[in-house]
């Protein structure tokens, strides 16, 4: 079965949304039930002042239903989320 990678960024409603509960809620919102759908790791990324965005690095099956989107939708219910996009989709090597 193939794997993907998805880069999914994902903007904080403000810089007073601490990141650290914000990627334990993204983490925790992610869909469960399969076992190959799991956030592999977080990126910061400076935005502008002080404002911080994160990257999940989402590895996901090749024939997971509905691609993205039900992965986006679960992020963006996430409190303190205030934008969700995906930035890459890919497929893994082996």
């Amino acid at each position: 079965m193939s794997r993907l990678l998805a880069v999914i960024k994902i903007l904080p409603e403000d810089d007073a949304v601490k990141l650290d509960v914000l990627k334990a809620g993204l983490k925790e919102a992610l869909p469960k039930g399969n076992k190959n759908l799991y956030v592999h790791k977080f990126d910061e990324e400076e935005i502008a002042f002080g404002l911080k965005a994160l990257k999940a690095f989402v590895i996901m099956p090749g024939d997971y239903a509905g691609g993205t989107q039900p992965i986006e939708d679960a992020f963006a219910k996430v409190q303190g989320v205030g934008q969700v996009d995906v930035e890459v989709v890919q497929t893994l090597p082996g």
